[in-house]
C-alpha cells in the first residue's frame, strides 16, 4: 500500500511541474506561424552602402488578411497584398516601377509532436508586376526600366518547422520552398532572361514572452536567407554565382520602442525590384521593420 501511495506522489508530482512547465512556455497556433513566413513590413535609410542607386527609401507594406474557420483550424488562408517601392534621391525625388506583389497563401498544420514543435505544410500563387504598360526594351536594345512592361506570375510549395530551444529560450524556424514561374504566366521577353524555378530557404529565430512573464523580450535576433536559381537562363553557368541570392538581416529592438525596431541587413544576388533583375546587388542596408512578431 505504501509502495502504491508513493508512486502515485511521484506520479502527481511529475505531472504538475510538467504541466507548470508547459503552461509557462510561449503560445504558438497556426496563426502566428503564418505571419512568421510573411515577408517584412519595413522601411530603409537613406544610408545604402553598396552598389544600389541612391535611395531615399526603399519600402515594403505587406499587410496580412486572414481567413480561417475557427481559431483552431488546422487550415487557414493568408491574403497579402504586397507592395515595394523606391524613392530615389534624385531630383523631384521620383518613386519608379514600384514592385506589385498580391498574393494568396494556403497553410495546413501536418502534425504537433510536442508544445512548440509543429510541421506546417504551405502553398502560394503570386503576382508579379510593376504597373507599367511601355516597351520592354529601348531603342538601343537595352532594357526600360523606367516605364517598361515587367510581370510574371508563379506558384509556391513548401514546409515550415518550427521547434523551441530551452537555452535560448527562443522559437527556432526552418522554411524550404520552390518556386515556379510557368513560361505561360511570364511576359514573352522575360523567357530565357529571367529564372523560372527557384528553391528558396530560409532560417529564422523568434522569442516570445513566457506566459509568466509578458515583459521578457530579446534585445537581438537573426534571419538567413537564401534563394538558387535552378533553371537554364541568361546564359549563365551550372555554378555561377549570380545564381545564388543570399541575404543576413540583424534586428534589434530598443527598450522604448513598442511595436517597431531597427535592422541591418547584408544582401547579396539578384535585384528583387521587378524590371531590375538583371542588376546585381551588393549591399549593406540599414532602416526600421514593423514588429508583428518579433522578440
Amino acid at each position: 500500500m505504501k509502495n502504491i501511495v508513493y508512486i502515485l506522489i511521484l506520479f502527481t508530482t511529475h505531472f504538475i511541474f510538467s504541466q507548470k512547465k508547459a503552461d509557462t512556455l510561449p503560445q504558438l497556433d497556426l496563426y502566428k506561424i503564418t505571419l512568421i513566413n510573411q515577408t517584412d513590413s519595413y522601411i530603409t535609410f537613406p544610408t545604402d552602402i553598396g552598389n544600389i542607386e541612391p535611395l531615399m527609401f526603399e519600402a515594403n507594406v505587406n499587410p496580412s488578411f486572414v481567413i480561417r474557420q475557427r481559431k483552431d483550424s488546422k487550415l487557414l488562408a493568408v491574403l497579402t497584398p504586397q507592395i515595394t517601392i523606391r524613392m530615389y534621391s534624385e531630383n523631384s525625388y521620383p518613386v519608379r516601377t514600384p514592385s506589385y506583389i498580391p498574393q494568396v497563401s494556403f497553410y495546413y498544420k501536418a502534425n504537433k509532436k510536442e508544445a512548440l514543435n509543429c510541421l506546417i505544410l504551405f502553398g502560394k500563387i503570386v503576382h508579379h508586376s510593376n504597373g507599367q504598360d511601355g516597351d520592354f526594351y529601348n531603342e538601343d536594345n537595352t532594357i526600360n526600366l523606367l516605364t517598361g512592361n515587367f510581370a510574371t506570375n508563379f506558384f509556391e510549395l513548401g514546409f515550415l518547422k518550427t521547434a523551441y530551444s530551452n537555452k535560448l529560450k527562443a522559437i527556432k524556424t526552418i522554411k524550404s520552398s520552390i518556386e515556379v514561374n510557368p513560361k505561360s504566366w511570364m511576359l514573352q521577353e522575360l523567357h530565357g532572361k529571367y529564372s523560372g524555378l527557384r528553391w528558396h530557404n530560409s532560417f529564422t529565430s523568434f522569442k516570445f514572452p513566457l506566459k509568466d512573464d509578458e515583459n521578457e523580450r530579446a534585445n537581438f535576433s537573426l534571419k538567413v536567407e537564401t534563394t538558387l536559381m535552378l533553371d537554364s537562363y541568361n546564359d549563365l553557368k551550372v555554378f555561377d554565382l549570380d545564381r545564388f541570392n543570399a541575404s543576413l538581416t540583424f534586428y534589434y529592438h530598443p527598450k522604448f520602442l513598442e511595436d517597431i525596431g531597427l535592422f541591418v541587413q547584408f544582401y547579396q544576388g539578384m535585384d528583387y525590384y521587378n524590371i531590375y533583375f538583371e542588376h546585381q546587388l551588393s549591399i549593406i542596408r540599414f532602416g526600421i521593420m514593423t514588429e508583428i512578431l518579433r522578440f
